[in-house]
């Protein structure tokens, strides 16, 4: 249904787009609270369940759209298996090299691979604003696996391997996001294809919270986690995110998402005590400068 001029308020799509960024800010360090729960486990009932709640959240819609989805099958499988990684990736990303670490790096990545993914499939070739944004990233990441050890306590201490699998993380979000976008058209409105990627990527995960789940149970306290995981950042947080969109253009809401690393981390300091050392303080410095280069607007090069 199309808005009217009159129903379109921005600043209202401004504090929504900050409000869900607020509540994925809490996502690594709500994990700190359950820690004999693994990191898979709590990766699988965040986006598992969250994603199947997304689906029913899309319902009549993304019945109606069968025909369009089935059409495109192989975009819904692409996205709903980087909805099925992500997760995996990310919180073991910040179980091994912290908090903030773990979600600059899944964060800061993602930008990066979602324009490669442009260049290598649509041939949009970066603008030099690109690459200088890609080079201070990738040397802020360099800088975080090789001098970030945390000053106090911040995950296992594998910094290194944390910062890996924050990249297997970001090119996971890249790829859903980028299947979503792409999976929008006619018969597709945004909140279906997000259902359908969602909905496949959280039956994915089905089997793994299945396996891992059981420490969930364990006690009220590791269940609540579990269940503030699943339905206030993962589920929530997107129909907050959705509800933006219909005030704010994406342009804008994905720069205002860009303030997560940063609640992150400051959650992350507050609460769970975590304090980087001097090199790591350096290196997430390097990848905020590069995602402010992101987020200006600039042209991309012609093909």
């Amino acid at each position: 249904m199309m808005l009217s001029a009159s129903s379109v308020r921005p600043g209202f799509g401004v504090l929504l787009v900050l409000l869900a960024s607020l509540l994925w800010g809490t996502t690594g360090t709500a994990a700190t609270f359950a820690p004999e729960v693994g990191p898979l486990a709590i990766g699988a009932v965040a986006l598992g369940i969250g994603g199947l709640l997304q689906a029913v959240v899309a319902g009549r819609g993304l019945v109606r759209a069968l025909p369009h989805l089935r059409a495109r099958w192989g975009l819904v499988l692409f996205g709903g298996l980087g909805v099925f990684a992500y997760p995996l990736a990310f919180y073991s990303s910040m179980h091994t090299a912290g908090v903030t670490i773990g979600t600059v790096v899944s964060l800061g990545s993602a930008p990066v691979f979602a324009a490669l993914l442009d260049w290598a499939i649509d041939r949009k070739r970066p603008s030099r604003r690109w690459l200088l944004a890609a080079a201070l990233g990738l040397a802020g990441m360099a800088v975080l696996s090789l001098f970030g050890g945390h000053a106090s306590t911040g995950g296992t201490g594998q910094v290194g391997l944390g910062v890996g699998l924050g990249l297997v993380a970001g090119v996971s979000y890249a790829g859903y996001a980028w299947a979503a976008h792409r999976l929008i058209g006619p018969g597709v409105d945004s909140r279906v294809a997000m259902g359908a990627v969602f909905g496949l990527g959280g039956l994915l995960l089905m089997p793994v919270l299945i396996a891992t789940g059981g420490p969930l149970l364990s006690s009220w306290r590791t269940f609540g986690v579990g269940a503030y995981m699943a339905l206030v950042p993962m589920f929530l947080g997107y129909v907050l995110f959705g509800l933006a969109l219909r005030h704010v253009d994406a342009t804008t809401a994905t720069v205002l998402t860009l303030s997560e690393p940063v609640i992150a981390a400051g959650f992350a300091a507050l609460i769970v005590g975590e304090r980087l050392a001097g090199g790591g303080i350096v290196g997430v410095c390097l990848i905020g400068a590069s995602l402010v280069l992101f987020a200006l607007p600039s042209k991309r090069a012609k093909p």
